[in-house]
């Protein structure tokens, strides 16, 4: 099931619950009027933490309630606030031949997280030399967990979402400001959506497919069985060192071919499969301009990025 956020027509205003179809957004805040929820954020918590309950009628609401149509409805980002936003440093192998690294997490800004339709501002810094877009698979978390063992890691486990790590870099990849979160958390870096899908309807998160288009042109294409630390590691780390709560987000890093810079004007889209896709648009007040190179990474098969690298 594919859990959404939205604003539209219908009885009641106000951001409301619905489960993202084929054909639209079904409305289920019928299903939650029992919840006193004060945001957003808060409400989707609720349902995370009750959908044992609420899932029966839900799911009847799925399929015969009528769906409204997309282009009625504004989607908003299904964790519109998180908690806390954990992001994994690098976690793919790049073909690269070498000894795993050491696994490493940073912290992302929440007020940085943005949904399907809205704009990615770049900051009137003119320090970075350049923004980057880094699409990945997010885990939403089902709390409170603490020292979750691997092969207990769907215990902690609500669903998954795709996540863009908007990043600030100096000269090559290096963040910015390196060593900090600064160069991660500017506002509108951290859009999340479209949805929440449901962890039962994704029997293994290192099998999907995930793709990010630049007006059009394909630029991130890789599977996430290229990470370095898988799904279970990640829970297992992260729940070692704090109180994992529901409705925080793990985002799983990025396999670095297809890096491209972001920039002023264009419509960015990000796709993962049996997620979804989410369009958001890019805004730059200083107008600047990159050459719209892209990263290959050592070894790239990826056949979009070397086509791109070809004169």
């Amino acid at each position: 099931m594919r859990l959404v956020l939205f604003e539209g027509p219908g009885a009641g205003r106000g951001i409301r619950p619905g489960v993202l179809t084929d054909v639209g957004v079904v409305d289920v805040s019928s299903a939650t009027a029992g919840l006193v929820a004060h945001s957003p954020q808060h409400l989707m918590e609720q349902i995370i933490d009750g959908f044992d309950t609420l899932r029966p009628t839900v799911e009847r609401l799925a399929v015969s309630a009528l769906p409204l149509p997309l282009n009625v409805v504004r989607l908003r980002p299904p964790l519109p606030r998180p908690g806390k936003i954990l992001c994994c440093i690098g976690n793919y192998w790049e073909h690269a031949q070498r000894e795993p690294r050491p696994l490493n997490m940073f912290l992302k800004n929440p007020d940085a997280v943005i949904g399907p339709g809205d704009t990615i501002v770049l900051p009137e810094f003119t320090e970075p030399y350049v923004f980057h877009h880094e699409a990945e698979l997010g885990i939403v978390i089902k709390g409170p967990a603490k020292n979750v063992r691997q092969e207990d890691w769907r215990k902690a486990v609500f669903g998954f979402t795709g996540i863009i790590d908007v990043s600030a870099r100096g000269e090559g990849r290096r963040t910015w400001r390196a060593g900090s979160w600064m160069g991660k958390s500017f506002d509108t870096f951290a859009p999340i959506g479209p949805c929440i899908t449901t962890a039962d309807e994704i029997p293994d998160p290192n099998k999907l497919r995930v793709r990010f288009w630049n007006n059009g042109e394909l630029y991130h294409d890789y599977i996430t069985d290229d990470m370095e630390h898988r799904v279970p590691e990640l829970i297992e780390f992260a729940s070692r060192i704090m109180t994992l709560h529901t409705g925080n987000v793990i985002a799983c890093g990025t396999n670095h071919e297809g890096l491209s810079p972001l920039q002023d004007g264009e419509f960015c889209e990000i796709e993962l499969e049996k997620i979804g896709r989410m369009g958001l648009h890019v805004r730059d007040p200083l107008k600047r301009q990159w050459e719209r190179s892209v990263y290959l990474g050592e070894g790239s098969t990826n056949p979009e990025a070397v086509r791109r690298a070809q004169p």
